[in-house]
């Protein structure tokens, strides 16, 4: 089993390497976990209190239970992942059920943070992009897919995913086998990686 850690900034562009890495794959050999699955539920936060939640720093993750997932994957055991909801800033109660595969990608903004995720990580890789331009694909983002304001977004930029990039993302980067500038649209770099992981598959 290939294990895989794919991290970077908030609209770097990491999603768009994983299902371009995904789609160059023969068919069922990838299993994708999303680190936004592992979110710490908040229901037991009041309401008007859970937009103030802060999404992109380390401790709003429940690592203790990816770790376990992946653990449990490699054991060549199958999981229930667990889903999250932005708009209720809830865990669902529905699961995902994965069965092992040869290769598991996980991916997130703070993938590669965690020492103990890390450690059992093949492949750590770090998708870069300019800060501009994640800028501008989290304003699209999150008007469209979480119903929030243009203001509203620019405001928890400035107040959240900046500094918090600065402080624990960008570090990361120290941790990365390899770094992706530029994001989904690094073609090489995503070419380099897709014979990697086929040639791991040959063996």
């Amino acid at each position: 089993m290939l294990i895989i850690g794919i991290a970077g900034g908030t609209g770097s562009g990491k999603t768009t390497v994983v299902r371009k890495i995904i789609e160059s794959l023969p068919a069922g050999e990838v299993v994708l976990l999303p680190q936004d699955s592992y979110y710490k539920d908040s229901s037991h936060v009041p309401v008007e209190e859970r937009q103030n939640i802060n999404f992109d720093h380390p401790d709003a993750f429940e690592w203790s239970l990816l770790s376990k997932h992946v653990m449990t994957l490699k054991e060549g055991k199958s999981i229930e992942q667990p889903t999250y909801s932005y708009l209720t800033c809830t865990r669902q109660p529905e699961t995902i059920h994965i069965e092992p595969r040869e290769v598991v990608i996980i991916e997130g903004i703070l993938a590669l943070c965690d020492k103990k995720l890390r450690n059992m990580m093949d492949l750590k890789i770090f998708v870069d992009a300019d800060p501009d331009e994640r800028l501008i694909r989290v304003i699209q983002r999150d008007v469209i897919e979480r119903g929030r304001t243009a203001e509203a977004v620019m405001e928890r930029y400035t107040r959240v995913l900046k500094p918090m990039h600065l402080q624990f993302i960008e570090p990361c980067k120290r941790y990365a086998d390899l770094i992706v500038p530029e994001g989904g649209s690094n073609r090489v770099a995503i070419d380099i990686l897709t014979m990697y992981i086929k040639k791991h598959l040959k063996n």
